[in-house]
């Protein structure tokens, strides 16, 4: 007499249930820790050294940089994104120099991109600049802090991504890196992205800047466990909610939004790359540390940065990226960003 098959058939459906139910049940804590300090300290201190000569836009030192971060991007599994021919969105000198005629040099945003499996054309931008200002007076201003530390999170970024992917967890929405040129100059390259966008600005849904998470400002002098949000709640509730849950979540930090009132006289808001972005519509959040007395001095090195603190917050805005590219609906947009 044959044995029953349906012991086996139980069995198979158990261990069909099971899997099925780990591989949905992954979330950013099981690749947030592929960010690491080794790593960031590694690539910042390349990126920030004087060889690249300040990174200035256009300059050679910040195309050697804009190559190793290609190097750095294809050796962690990333390509360039659909529809692109290569890792660059090249911009002319004359588009750099429209405004303020300071004789730039021909640049290029640098972008990377893992795609999504179940909203593929819906884009969340995780965005950084890598230019910074260059030699002055013989002195090589490095800007490790600026932004050396939000390039380097990129990178660290994008591998915990696509590790994800190569395990069959990838995001379910497609996440494009991008590091843009010329924001000392203007937020030059970001605007060239807002105007030339490789997918539609219709469907980007969220652009995670950083700007500046390497260091602590006069207003923490004795803890560098937190981070400036801004913009988070200026278009989206639903950004807003994102960023204080994933912190509660994954971050720990303290979220400091000082800087978020729209009357605050320094005006962040409108200073870094996420503007180009919010001015578009699509909901943006700036994760900042705030400036010191190293800002656009030549005294920003990379002996000074605080890696244990730039690699917890590196993690948090990988978890933000994380939660926007796979809840079930894309952030709504519901106020006017007044």
């Amino acid at each position: 007499m044959k044995k029953s098959l349906l012991p086996l058939l139980s069995l198979f459906i158990i261990c069909s249930c099971a899997t099925k139910k780990e591989i949905t049940s992954k979330t950013a804590a099981d690749y947030i820790n592929v960010i690491s300090a080794e790593s960031l300290t590694t690539n910042l201190t390349y990126i920030a050294s004087d060889a690249m000569e300040g990174r200035e836009t256009g300059s050679e030192g910040q195309k050697k940089a804009g190559r190793y971060l290609i190097e750095q991007h294809q050796a962690n599994g990333l390509s360039f994104p659909k529809g692109a021919s290569n890792f660059y969105q090249p911009i002319p000198a004359a588009y750099l120099n429209e405004k303020y005629k300071e004789n730039l040099s021909d640049s290029e945003n640098i972008w990377a991109f893992i795609e999504g499996s179940e909203k593929p054309d819906e884009i969340v931008v995780v965005s950084a600049h890598y230019d910074h200002v260059g030699v002055k007076k013989g002195e090589v201003y490095n800007g490790a802090d600026d932004d050396g530390s939000g390039t380097v999170a990129l990178i660290e970024i994008g591998k915990a991504f696509q590790k994800a992917k190569l395990e069959g967890h990838g995001p379910k929405r497609s996440i494009l890196i991008l590091h843009v040129t010329g924001e000392e100059h203007g937020l030059h390259g970001s605007r060239f992205y807002s105007e030339n966008p490789l997918f539609p600005l219709a469907n980007t849904v969220a652009d995670v800047n950083i700007d500046m998470i390497g260091r602590h400002d006069e207003f923490h002098p004795d803890n560098s466990n937190y981070i400036y949000l801004i913009g988070s709640d200026y278009l989206s509730t639903d950004l807003f909610n994102v960023c204080e849950d994933t912190n509660k979540k994954y971050g720990h930090l303290a979220l400091d939004y000082k800087y978020n009132d729209r009357a605050d006289p320094n005006r962040f808001y409108y200073r870094s790359d996420h503007y180009n972005f919010a001015k578009n519509g699509i909901p943006s959040v700036f994760l900042f540390t705030g400036v010191h007395e190293d800002y656009h001095k030549p005294g920003d090195d990379v002996d000074k940065i605080e890696f244990d603190a730039l690699t917890k917050r590196t993690k948090y805005a990988f978890a933000i990226a994380w939660e926007i590219a796979n809840r079930e609906k894309r952030l709504v947009v519901d106020k006017d960003g007044k």
